[in-house]
């Protein structure tokens, strides 16, 4: 799992380089709040906060 969340922030990261190369200025938001979250459940501090099975 945690080997899971390193890999989508380090992919969110360089995203948000080719936002940023782009002036994407919206999106690249969107992927660094992204990458934040990410940091937070690679760091413990925060859980993963969606169930998929209590999705639908």
């Amino acid at each position: 799992m945690k080997e899971s969340i390193a890999y989508v922030r380090q992919m969110l990261g360089e995203l948000r380089h080719v936002a940023r190369r782009q002036k994407a200025d919206l999106l690249c938001y969107l992927i660094e709040m992204a990458y934040v979250e990410a940091g937070d459940i690679q760091s413990g501090q925060k859980a993963i906060s969606i169930n998929h099975s209590k999705r639908n």
